[in-house]
């Protein structure tokens, strides 16, 4: 029996967190659910321990990259052979997850990426974002050599030695495109796997379209610098 954690960053999701955890435990009951609570202001950790999440909670925010990595670590510690990154904002379907996690427990893949691209789905994004994505996939693929087209997905799972290489090394800014070239380069097999995803329930997301720019331009320059660091873990 494979023993699989969610791990749910959650920054001021009093709105979501809830039913985020509620669909989580009703359509995969053989999950165990565990919110990372970064520091929120609200009731974010409360609710999430009314509705059967475990909790960790940040004494300050650490952005995405730290509350992640801090599941990560927890994963390691407790053994888990596969653990999940679901977000917060119920953006990311449950009903996904199963197909998420398939090719990880048959020994297919180290890591999956639920991709919203890789086929046309029903998700819709404004196109400075397409386009940030699509910079950020072809920036990566120049320093890999393969083509990865939704980078910036949050929607994960990793196997016990993917999640060695991420609780040692992640970004603590928008991690998950920087994340990529640290897998491939341990000689990890990263896959997509095409997933409908919803917009966010409630709320806004944090990248402005100010950020956009700034964000494409920080994590480009984050790939090729992490594109010269040498291997971190090794048989």
């Amino acid at each position: 029996m494979n023993t699989i954690l969610a791990i749910v960053p959650a920054l001021n999701e009093v709105d979501n967190i809830g039913s985020v955890v509620q669909n989580l435990k009703s359509t995969a009951p053989w999950l165990d659910v565990l919110v990372i609570d970064d520091g929120s202001t609200d009731q974010t950790a409360e609710v999430a321990r009314a509705h059967g999440a475990k909790v960790i909670s940040l004494p300050v925010n650490l952005g995405i990259g730290g509350a992640v990595q801090t599941g990560f670590l927890y994963a390691v510690k407790n053994h888990y052979d596969v653990a999940l990154q679901v977000d917060g904002d119920g953006q990311h379907r449950a009903a996904e997850i199963e197909k998420l996690i398939a090719p990880i427990l048959s020994g297919e893949a180290d890591v999956t990426i639920g991709s919203r691209f890789l086929v046309k789905t029903s998700y819709k994004s404004p196109w400075p974002r397409r386009f940030g994505i699509y910079f950020l996939s072809k920036t990566i693929q120049s320093v890999v050599r393969k083509r990865y087209t939704d980078p910036t997905s949050g929607f994960r799972a990793y196997n016990q030695k993917a999640l060695r290489v991420v609780s040692m090394h992640y970004s603590t800014d928008y991690p998950e495109p920087d994340s990529i070239v640290t897998l491939v380069k341990n000689r990890l097999r990263v896959i997509e796997i095409s997933v409908e995803m919803d917009a966010r329930l409630s709320g806004s997301s944090s990248i402005t379209p100010f950020k956009s720019g700034y964000y494409m331009f920080k994590v480009s320059l984050a790939i090729i610098l992490n594109s010269m660091m040498s291997r971190i873990w090794r048989e």
